[in-house]
């Protein structure tokens, strides 16, 4: 494990409307997955080798300082530049650590991951949640394990992490689905909407937080085509992409109005939350008071 100086690693975010989070903490640059479509490889975010994982020096010490010198106590996300839960986690237990830091200083916590690791932390996570909010999201974007090992190489697959959410919600852990990003012409289809619904209310999924297309720009865009030349020879889906989205950076699936209209249904169906302030509200219920003492008390 190589390591990359730090100092801080606990931030304040612009806006607590992204899940509610009111901190930011990454302590890996770089990830091993291989997704095909990561945002978090552009130029604009200064990581040179992304496919390599490094840990932020003595991420411990400036964790629990950082924690330390909050006025006031909140959510503390990650998972938002690269997968706490990356193969070498499971050795370091640096983000398992980071959520001991998290408990024992009375913040709460929203943990982004693609892997299956994370259940490895569901007892952190039950303490977490006895004095404040804990919210755990999967991403899937593929119903089917044949696609989703595709552009997410080196992850579990699909229905490892709807076992995940299974287990999760079992364990009493507030959970869900990221469905996002859904990569035009590959996985913006109504058969991959409404299977990955049906899988997640199956699972116990409490919520699915869908974006019907992706984001692309400079060196991710490159990278993303020419992986799609080598995964699916033979087929015309860069030609797609060229033609429709150009050099945009925001590429929403030319479906994108027809599959919401679909997945709010199927959604409403199997009561399975989907909308950002309902799901701040229900994760964060029965808290508002214990964060408010917690406040008043420091």
């Amino acid at each position: 494990m190589e390591y990359v100086p730090a100092k801080t690693i606990v931030t304040k975010t612009k806006s607590s409307g992204w899940f509610g989070i009111d901190y930011n903490m990454n302590i890996y640059r770089g990830c091993c997955h291989g997704c095909i479509y990561c945002d978090s490889r552009s130029d604009c975010y200064g990581i040179t080798d992304f496919d390599k994982v490094r840990a932020k020096e003595d991420a411990l010490r400036i964790i629990r300082d950082d924690l330390r010198r909050k006025v006031k106590t909140g959510v503390v996300g990650t998972g938002a530049m690269s997968d706490p839960y990356n193969p070498y986690e499971k050795e370091e237990e640096l983000t398992r650590h980071a959520l001991e830091l998290v408990d024992a200083f009375g913040f709460g916590a929203a943990i982004a991951t693609k892997s299956d690791l994370i259940v490895r932390d569901m007892d952190i996570l039950s303490e977490i949640k006895e004095h404040s909010p804990v919210l755990c999201k999967i991403t899937i974007t593929s119903a089917e394990d044949s696609l989703s090992s595709l552009v997410e190489p080196r992850v579990c697959p699909s229905s490892v992490r709807f076992e995940t959410v299974s287990r999760l919600r079992g364990a009493g852990i507030f959970t869900g689905i990221l469905l996002m990003p859904v990569l035009p012409f590959l996985e913006d289809n109504e058969d991959n909407i409404k299977a990955i619904v049906k899988m997640a209310h199956e699972a116990g999924a409490r919520f699915i937080y869908a974006a019907f297309g992706m984001t692309m720009r400079d060196k991710q865009r490159s990278w993303y085509y020419n992986r799609l030349r080598e995964l699916f020879p033979g087929k015309d889906y860069v030609q797609q992409y060229e033609k429709r989205y150009g050099t945009r950076y925001q590429c929403t699936s030319p479906r994108a109005a027809k599959l919401w209209k679909v997945f709010q249904t199927e959604c409403e169906k199997y009561g399975i939350l989907y909308e950002m302030k309902s799901i701040i509200r229900a994760y964060k219920r029965g808290y508002e008071c214990t964060q408010l003492s917690l406040f008043d008390g420091m």
